[in-house]
């Protein structure tokens, strides 16, 4: 067992999705800051670029790798490239996601199947890959997937997104429970409300700001307010949470 007072991923290999902006750039950080080598993925590989610069500059290891999590060949070839370079994976942060805003009424098929796709498709064929190759080897695993209050919150005018992080919830129980006997982890974080850079001009409006102030403590979460959760469902401290989502929200979803 580990010191419970102190986190240290030292020795173990992560591999994030959707590592070129928010939650999963910092998440990235917060990971190699923690000692894990981390392999940091995306489809805009310029900014992986400037991310491992950023994580170099703290004396910490990433490997940018190409990654479209709508390519099954793709997600293949990222994780061999990710175990061959850093080693075996230990943790998969499944991150990559999108949203379209629309009403009910106006979506159309090929923003469906693009949400679905990229929100729910791409993340269990991720988590399928890299747990297989967890069981194989016989090691233990940790696959924490990003969620969204949305999972069991209706957010007005993201229907289809909420379809799909709800069902990323249902995927998590039921992938924790198939691989509960191999020691690999399957866990969700549903955040709430946080400023990213994707977000900032909607809440600097006149409407954002007066959804700010409906929530129950009238204040966004900061992004930093991700990495107590994201560090105990990595490590060993978090050695029997399977099968469970953590909502971060500061009350919004009350």
């Amino acid at each position: 067992m580990t010191d419970a007072h102190t986190i240290n991923l030292i020795g173990k290999t992560a591999l994030i999705t959707g590592a070129t902006s928010g939650f999963g750039h910092h998440m990235a950080k917060t990971l190699a800051r923690a000692g894990a080598k981390v392999a940091i993925t995306g489809r805009r590989t310029e900014r992986l670029d400037d991310l491992r610069k950023e994580i170099e500059d703290f004396d910490g290891r990433a490997l940018p790798i190409a990654l479209d999590v709508t390519d099954l060949d793709s997600i293949r070839a990222c994780v061999e490239t990710c175990e061959t370079e850093l080693g075996p994976l230990d943790i998969v942060v499944n991150n990559a996601g999108m949203n379209i805003d629309q009403m009910a009424t106006d979506v159309t098929e090929e923003a469906y199947d693009t949400i679905m796709n990229t929100n729910l498709k791409g993340a269990f064929f991720v988590a399928q890959e890299s747990a297989m190759r967890m069981i194989d080897k016989g090691r233990p695993g940790r696959i924490i997937n990003i969620a969204s209050i949305g999972g069991h919150t209706v957010l007005p005018g993201l229907s289809v997104y909420c379809m799909s992080k709800a069902a990323v919830l249902m995927m998590t129980k039921s992938l924790a429970r198939e691989w509960a006997r191999y020691e690999v982890n399957v866990t969700a974080l549903c955040p709430g409300f946080i400023e990213t850079e994707l977000n900032a001009h909607w809440f600097a409006t006149e409407p954002g700001q007066k959804q700010i102030k409906g929530y129950p403590r009238r204040r966004l979460g900061e992004i930093e307010d991700l990495d107590g959760a994201l560090l105990l469902l990595a490590s060993d401290q978090g050695r029997i949470i399977t099968g469970t989502s953590i909502t971060i929200d500061d009350g919004q979803s009350l």
